[in-house]
């Protein structure tokens, strides 16, 4: 029952109060008047029989005989009157308040005329035709669907399995339970009216038959470890073009695997293991990584230095060969000059360069030998014993 009709309820019942206290009162008028009555006649008797009652007596009994002479008794059609009056405030009042309704922040609503989906009213105070327009509510909350489990009756904590939705056939053939949760919203109140008897049946039908199809795409590896997210989004795709062409009203806002694990004991066991050597396998990666990421940055440093080594003796040969190719044409503009003077020229510097390095051993024939230029005795001597440590 809403607030509405609580309130509406109370209105009536004070209402339906205040008009038998009203009757009950013109009784209890009509019954002092009849009492009244009878003491006059007592007293009309009484004066028969000789007993005169004092003036102030009959003073004080007109005056109490007075205001009842001026009720009168009910009519035969004042009830019938009363009663038509209270029907007419009951029925005016149900008109006001069938005037109009209230929606919260997260509800909709579907007016019908005779029916007929007239509209849609958002969250706020609105008015409508009495008796002609019903107003249907619809939440605009997200609510959710379990398929594989159920929560129902055992509670988040300890969820039921359902084996008949949550097991399945991979593409490599092995068997794996698989529980989602499905997310949906009213995204069209007119079609969700129209079709909400069926809408429900019809979303947990289709995801049923969409996540059985996807997950006997994937091998039983892709669907419990690396390939849930890929799993999820295809499902919330197919399954979002599915429902609007079915045009129930229904939207999709998420699909969640909450859990993937093969059926047994043993086949548990074998994934765990696979689990932890990819594990492993990752932390060498990770490994490898950081060995790189610390040995990168100093065979760069060597690279650039090694670069700017070369780059300095490139410059330096540079240089002399720019340097070595000056003096040459500076000595051609001379040999140009004075040819003789300048051939003379090099040629004793060329020797000057040869000849201090360069020993000359004269062989006379004779057995003689004689060794130019003379090398001193202090020399070789210290060249001897140079030689000897």
């Amino acid at each position: 029952m809403t607030k509405s009709q609580e309130q509406l309820i109370l209105i009536v019942a004070i209402i339906i109060l205040y008009c038998f206290y009203n009757i009950r009162k013109n009784s209890r008028g009509g019954r002092k008047e009849k009492d009244g009555k009878g003491k006059k006649a007592m007293n009309l008797f009484n004066s028969r029989q000789g007993e005169q009652p004092d003036m102030q007596r009959q003073t004080d009994t007109q005056q109490q005989a007075q205001p009842m002479r001026q009720r009168k008794p009910l009519p035969s059609g004042g009830a019938a009157l009363i009663l038509a009056r209270i029907v007419l405030v009951l029925f005016l009042l149900i008109l006001v308040f069938n005037s109009g309704y209230m929606l919260d922040v997260n509800q909709t609503a579907v007016v019908t005329t005779f029916g007929v989906p007239a509209g849609v009213t958002e969250s706020g105070f609105h008015f409508k035709v009495p008796f002609v327009q019903q107003v249907n509510k619809i939440s605009k909350e997200i609510s959710g669907m379990e398929i594989g489990y159920d929560t129902s009756q055992t509670g988040e904590n300890d969820p039921q399995k359902v084996s008949a939705d949550s097991e399945m056939i991979t593409n490599d053939f092995n068997f794996v339970d698989v529980d989602f949760y499905i997310e949906y919203q009213v995204t069209d109140p007119i079609r969700y009216y129209i079709n909400r008897s069926s809408a429900a049946s019809i979303l947990t039908l289709l995801a049923k038959s969409y996540i059985r199809d996807t997950v006997g795409v994937y091998s039983v590896d892709d669907v419990i470890t690396t390939g849930r997210a890929e799993i999820q989004a295809k499902v919330k795709e197919d399954l979002t073009n599915r429902l609007e062409e079915e045009n129930i009203g229904l939207g999709i806002v998420n699909v969640t695997i909450q859990d993937a694990e093969p059926p047994t004991e043993e086949v548990q066991a074998a994934f765990k293991a696979v689990e932890d050597a990819k594990q492993g396998m990752d932390t060498k990666i990770n490994q490898a990584k950081q060995y790189q990421s610390e040995q990168i940055p100093a065979a760069n440093a060597k690279a650039d230095k090694a670069a700017k080594d070369a780059e300095a003796y490139k410059q330096q040969r540079i240089n002399e060969a720019e340097g070595q190719a000056a003096r040459f044409n500076d000595t051609y503009a001379e040999y140009k000059k004075y040819p003789l003077i300048t051939k003379k020229r090099m040629f004793y510097e060329t020797m000057e360069d040869v000849l201090p390095d360069l020993k000359v051993v004269i062989d006379e024939g004779g057995g003689t030998q004689t060794m130019l230029p003379l090398e001193p005795f202090s020399g070789t001597e210290d060249s001897s014993s140079e030689q000897k440590k």
